[in-house]
């Protein structure tokens, strides 16, 4: 048998194992062994020393035509396996979209979040800016800043976690406040800010009390600005979160940052001001206190108060969410308790 004979039978046995092969591993031995440096194409092509010169030219031709084929038909042959391969695991994977689908519930922001969403649009709209501050706070901000210097009475309200002497877990949100007034430019307008966010004091906890919690403090400060100025927004305040049929009323209290201070009351949502159990009676429920900017807290930010003036305000949106909702325990915010949580739906 001559040399191209040789090749001829080579070619015929080697595509038949390639159509034969049921996966690449099969295909690529089969590559491996025949167009390999040690295949038989090559111990064949050896022996084309021996031919007569005028020969070699016709068998090395024909030799490379047979790898060419060969090599084709590996890749043609892979090629098919990679096709059915992917059309058995699609098949396998196929999903019947004419069964009806698994419902995905969706969510919801929990109560307390919806609360302070609803705040924060509301003070947007009326022209604030929203201000996020450090939950780890400086003694230097949380209280000397606001008129309560070391071993002030008032301190002992706000019995807080301290890490160092220094530094405190914040027990109100106007540590922001004062932040924010050192750094504001008043040549570029009035300072109107909120400042929501986690609070944290030694509170026992019941159904009223939990040593972390939430507040939205508010703060404006311009010329010319009076107690009229914040009784219309916490007017304003009130109708958007307990209805437009609801009225304040402010009583005198005491605030070591403000002067004059206030509590302020709501009319009674549920009794419409008559009298019930959720305002004991009386037809106002207390809110949230407030009061005009003390003049030294805007002497330490560097504010001349002969010039400026302002008023502050501080309320609880967990309160507020157990009045607005009838709650009657404030650890139901924290439990997680998904039953508890998805009675009360986003609105607006």
């Amino acid at each position: 048998m001559n040399l191209k004979d040789k090749l001829e039978e080579l070619k015929k046995n080697s595509l038949a194992e390639i159509k034969s092969a049921s996966d690449t591993k099969k295909v690529n031995d089969i590559r491996v062994h025949v167009l390999g440096k040690k295949g038989p194409i090559t111990e064949v092509l050896r022996g084309m020393r021996d031919l007569p010169a005028e020969e070699r030219p016709k068998v090395g031709s024909f030799a490379n035509k047979v790898r060419d084929e060969l090599s084709e038909a590996i890749t043609q042959r892979r090629e098919e396996l990679e096709v059915e391969r992917t059309a058995a695991k699609l098949e396998k994977e196929k999903i019947d979209v004419t069964l009806p689908g698994v419902p995905v519930k969706q969510g919801q922001p929990h109560v307390l979040e919806q609360v302070i969403d609803q705040i924060e649009k509301l003070f947007l709209g009326m022209g604030y800016q929203v201000v996020d501050g450090p939950e780890v706070e400086e003694d230097h901000y949380n209280f000397e800043m606001l008129n309560l210097p070391k071993d002030h009475p008032a301190r002992d309200m706000q019995d807080t976690f301290y890490i160092t002497n220094s530094i405190l877990m914040r027990t109100q949100t106007s540590p922001v406040q004062a932040r924010t007034m050192e750094k504001h430019d008043f040549s570029q307008g009035p300072l109107k800010m909120i400042s929501p966010g986690k609070v944290y004091r030694r509170d026992t906890d019941d159904a009223t009390h939990s040593h972390q919690f939430h507040q939205v403090e508010g703060l404006v400060i311009d010329k010319h600005i009076t107690m009229a100025d914040l009784k219309g927004t916490l007017q304003q305040l009130a109708k958007n979160l307990f209805g437009e049929e609801r009225e304040i009323r402010m009583r005198p209290s005491y605030f070591p940052f403000t002067e004059p201070s206030a509590e302020v009351d709501v009319s009674c949502f549920k009794c419409g001001g008559k009298g019930c159990a959720v305002c004991k009676y009386t037809g106002w429920i207390e809110t949230l206190g407030a009061g005009m900017v003390h003049p030294n807290v805007l002497k330490m930010a560097g504010i001349d108060p002969e010039v400026y003036g302002g008023f502050a305000f501080g309320l609880g949106p967990d309160r507020f969410a157990m009045l607005k909702y009838g709650v009657n325990d404030i650890r139901e915010f924290y439990l997680n308790d998904v039953r508890f949580l998805e009675q009360f739906s986003q609105k607006g």
